[in-house]
């Protein structure tokens, strides 16, 4: 098959998915909560809404190409980033850091991306970016928390623009016998990472008895990870046929999204907890900000890109 008849294929079975989902939200709507509000149904009718926009979003800049993937995940930098920078500690003297972090060093990242400039990308931000937001800061001439202030920035930088960038930098590997499939990556990322995401939060509600962090993630639930996890490494091992994977190579690897997916929702609301906020942001119904939604792909697209670059290039 071309990529676009594996496309439509893939899509076709998520958008019958959400159907059947919004099928499922709407009779239970109708059936137990018809005219009152109800916080658990009302919600998943949300959460579900919010995904036929995502998946919609998605498959519109994987047809258009590498361009919408590239502005796609550029734009989901960006608002990350202003979710993260908006409830850390900023100060006047920050205003020129931040100036460089959102409008030359984020746009430079993906147009590193766009002319395949691999070398420059890799250091881009952990090298200069790192070097030159504490110089820029200093120039301020604000020394109160500069440590801090420096540290937060640097690392917003790093999880917000460079770990994401890994998902459009999928496209720019050169797989002997796999040329021109590289979007199925893409599709391969991010339906294993959300599907945990999705999977553990199902398997929480329905068997979740032993907490893993009340401080940290107090819906999070030991019985949730172990059953999210291990059925989404199910559902990446299913979709090998669309990799370069063999079937135990896809269920290693979609292991591996998986736990570094749980751990970069973990860190991450281990920030929100400290900075004493529920979501990163109210962007997006049902999910909350725009790095609620994407905390799990930011730690593991790095590492998927990598393995695939070392094992597969």
């Amino acid at each position: 098959m071309t990529l676009n008849d594996t496309l439509i294929t893939l899509f076709g079975g998520i958008f019958a998915a959400l159907a059947v989902a919004s099928s499922v939200g709407a009779i239970l709507k109708f059936r137990l909560a018809p005219e009152a509000p109800s916080g658990t149904i009302d919600n998943l009718n949300a959460r579900i809404t919010a995904w036929w926009w995502m998946i919609g979003l998605l498959a519109a800049a994987l047809w258009i190409g590498k361009a919408g993937i590239i502005a796609l995940f550029a734009f989901v930098s960006f608002q990350s980033l202003r979710e993260y920078m908006s409830i850390t500690c900023t100060r006047r003297g920050d205003h020129r850091a931040l100036l460089w972090s959102f409008f030359v060093l984020l746009p430079l990242q993906y147009y590193l991306i766009a002319i395949d400039w691999y070398g420059l990308f890799s250091i881009l931000i952990p090298v200069y970016g790192f070097l030159l937001l504490p110089i820029s800061a200093s120039l301020g001439a604000d020394t109160t928390r500069f440590l801090e202030r420096t540290a937060k920035g640097q690392w917003g930088l790093m999880i917000c623009v460079y770990c994401l960038s890994h998902v459009p930098a999928l496209l720019t590997l050169a797989i002997p016998g796999y040329e021109g499939f590289n979007p199925l990556l893409i599709v391969f990322l991010i339906l294993v990472a959300q599907s945990s995401d999705v999977l553990q939060y199902v398997w929480g509600k329905l068997f979740g008895k032993h907490k893993l962090s009340s401080a940290i993630s107090p819906s999070k639930t030991v019985e949730g990870l172990v059953g999210g996890v291990l059925s989404s490494t199910a559902v990446g091992a299913a979709l090998w046929s669309f990799t370069p994977f063999t079937p135990w190579q896809a269920a290693f690897i979609a292991l591996t999204i998986n736990v570094l997916g749980f751990f970069g929702g973990f860190v991450l609301s281990a920030i929100k907890r400290d900075r004493g906020i529920k979501d990163w942001g109210s962007m997006i119904e049902g999910h909350g900000g725009m790095l609620d939604r994407v905390d799990s792909i930011s730690f593991s697209a790095p590492v998927f890109f990598h393995i695939v670059r070392f094992w597969w290039t």
